[in-house]
């Protein structure tokens, strides 16, 4: 489980950066415009992967920045919101580098900002729901770009073992 969670760590980076890269292309006006996702905009879709990130972390952790709703608008520009995912995405992957069986198989308590109730759950699932989360919303973010008339991106994880991730082929 250790090597998968560190492919993902990396995954999440490379397909964060194609987004990040793509949202580069967008007019502000596109880039904040409510497209009708979940979280309206582009914009909002990509804080609230980094509200929600930090939130993990900080359960996983017990360090880092603490959100204290999902709602929160964290970041105004895209150029502070990437900077500041670069740096998260890095923790990330730093972190996980240094999990093994044991500590995956811990468990966490933690208690939603959505719901009054404490939850316990061992670390290793619950770090692949972080990955999934941002699975699904990064297609949020895919269906605005191509709503706005961008070219489709090829995030999935298939086209980064073909490319930058070959290294988690083999090994």
């Amino acid at each position: 489980m250790p090597r998968h969670l560190q492919m993902f760590a990396n995954y999440n980076r490379w397909a964060n950066r194609l987004l990040f890269d793509a949202a580069a292309t967008l007019t502000d006006t596109e880039y904040h415009r409510d497209m009708g996702a979940f979280f309206g905009s582009l914009h909002r879709t990509l804080d609230h992967l980094m509200v929600a990130d930090m939130m993990w972390m900080h359960r996983f952790t017990g360090s880092g920045d603490l959100p204290q709703t999902l709602g929160i608008a964290l970041y105004e520009t895209l150029e502070t919101l990437d900077a500041a995912r670069q740096r998260l995405d890095q923790r990330i992957i730093d972190w996980v580098a240094i999990l093994d069986e044991a500590a995956l198989s811990r468990d966490i308590t933690y208690r939603p900002v959505t719901r009054p109730m404490e939850f316990t759950h061992p670390l290793g699932p619950t770090l692949f729901h972080l990955f999934n989360h941002q699975t699904h919303h990064r297609g949020q973010c895919h269906a605005i770009l191509t709503a706005l008339g961008k070219p489709s991106l090829e995030m999935d994880l298939i086209y980064f073992l073909r490319g930058d991730g070959q290294e988690w082929l083999y090994g």
